[in-house]
């Protein structure tokens, strides 16, 4: 799933983490997306290539009151007070939470307009792709929804895993069937001294009627909002760091600190020893807590996306610029261009499994710039952004 992006959101193996446990399965993921543990993932190490089996999209001309199937609806037990499943839920708020950023990125912009395609699949799942390209302030911005059904072969399940379950099983495991959905945006301004923003929120689940022999039923959440500006304004990424916290602490005080972390060590360009920008919150595989609870920290993070990025755009959208401006800001595009094409999960595992191309890399922007053995000089603003990605500050 492509960063994130995970676009559209589809399967990428999972990641570990220093201070969380790895989940048991491959992940979801929009444009954005994504995860690093101690050190940055190598793509050469991906174990798994087209090993998902994903039905093709068919394009649709209206958007479908849902993409579950029809047995997805309603829970099949009692552990909730609300009626219906988790996966529905998620899907509203995920399609709500789109609405929303889009109607905001729209008044922000004044005059554009976002293009839309809705596309279903024909055994159940489908997705809504909004794109809006060369606006009076945004160069290109994409938000899109996805719900994928799906089956992985039992090695695949295992490599995720990252163990041996159900290796010396006497039972072989057969396919195991899954369900994944999530949300994945990026946000690139024509301003160079307004920031790019990519958020991306997933959930996952194996979709056995009962545990397998080696593969256990599992779901877990997955996400994260990031900030990648091409120049500093301290008061800018103090206020986006501090909506990530507020969110997160109204959880867990230690979430934010972790999460935090996490994120920069996953947007971590190894080729050239620095961060893709200045970091955010990101998370995946988690479900050592509570199921509602998880769902409510996801919902409060993706609407906390409009109040952390909005407020900074329209700080930063008119201000003056010159050419050397815009050329800083083309170079560090075009690291975000490296970093999604080399190292995001989603965006590199979607493409290797024939994911849906306009999504997977609706994530690149429009331009980049790529120069030469380029060096900003000590003590300009170029170089304090660029020191910022290779030495991670924290902001609050």
């Amino acid at each position: 799933m492509p960063s994130a992006i995970s676009f559209p959101l589809l399967l990428q193996p999972p990641a570990t983490s220093p201070t969380l446990k790895p989940s048991a399965l491959l992940l979801l993921q929009t444009l954005t997306t994504r995860r690093i543990a101690a050190r940055p993932f190598s793509p050469v190490a991906l174990p798994i290539r087209a090993a998902v089996a994903i039905e093709k999209e068919t394009p649709e001309n209206e958007r479908p009151e849902t993409f579950l199937r029809a047995s997805d609806g309603l829970l099949s037990s009692s552990s909730s007070t609300s009626p219906l499943s988790v996966r529905a839920r998620f899907e509203k708020m995920i399609r709500e939470t789109q609405d929303e950023v889009c109607a905001a990125i729209e008044a922000a912009d004044g005059g554009g307009a976002f293009k839309e395609d809705v596309w279903s699949r024909p055994g159940g799942g489908g997705g809504i792709s909004r794109v809006l390209q060369d606006g009076a302030v945004w160069e290109k911005a994409g938000v899109n929804v996805s719900v994928v059904y799906g089956v992985m072969p039992p090695e695949a399940y295992r490599a995720a895993k990252g163990d041996a379950v159900g290796a010396n099983s006497a039972v072989k495991a057969g396919p195991v069937p899954f369900f994944a959905a999530g949300i994945s945006s990026v946000l690139h301004p024509k301003n160079p001294f307004a920031p790019t923003l990519h958020f991306n929120y997933r959930y996952f689940e194996t979709d056995a009627p009962t545990d397998a022999p080696g593969a256990p039923r599992q779901w877990w959440f997955g996400g994260g909002t990031d900030l990648t500006p091409a120049y500093i304004f301290e008061e800018d990424v103090k206020h986006f760091h501090m909506v990530q916290k507020q969110a997160c602490d109204k959880f867990d005080p230690s979430f934010y600190p972790r999460f935090k972390k996490w994120c920069d060590d996953y947007f971590y360009i190894k080729h050239r020893s620095e961060r893709r920008g200045l970091g955010g919150i990101f998370f995946d595989d988690l479900n050592d807590y509570d199921q509602e609870m998880l769902l409510g920290f996801s919902t409060e993070c993706s609407k906390s996306v409009i109040p952390a990025y909005i407020p900074i755009i329209e700080r930063r959208k008119d201000t003056p610029f010159t050419e050397e401006n815009k050329a800083w800001q083309q170079l560090r595009r075009g690291r975000y261009v490296e970093f999604n094409l080399v190292y995001d999960r989603g965006t590199t595992f979607g493409l290797k499994t024939g994911g849906r191309i306009e999504s997977i890399l609706v994530s690149l922007p429009l331009t980049a710039r790529w120069e030469y053995d380029h060096k900003p000089e000590e003590g300009t603003e170029e170089w304090k952004l660029l020191d910022a990605c290779i030495n991670p500050k924290e902001w609050l």
